[in-house]
């Protein structure tokens, strides 16, 4: 188990990568485009090693925007209520 925060996002598969594929940049992206994005990110997610650990801080710090631990703030917002 990884035990700190620093820990984990060292061994995160998205370290070094573009943080537009996590986060939206353009606020005209189509819905086409915004989908495309996501599906990007969620593949480097799917193969991480510390997707729990991301997927609970964001979880955890409420975060309403992104990818994290594979999941949207859609998807996030949905498991919280369950």
């Amino acid at each position: 188990m990884i035990t700190s925060e620093l820990d984990w996002a060292s061994a995160a598969a998205c370290r070094g990568v573009d943080r537009a594929l996590f986060y939206s940049l353009d606020l005209n992206e189509s819905r086409d485009e915004r989908l495309e994005r996501e599906r990007g990110a969620k593949r480097i997610c799917a193969g991480c090693s510390v997707r729990d650990e991301c997927l609970q801080v964001a979880l955890d710090q409420r975060e309403s925007y992104g990818i994290w631990g594979g999941l949207n703030e859609l998807e996030r917002r949905a498991l919280r209520r369950v």
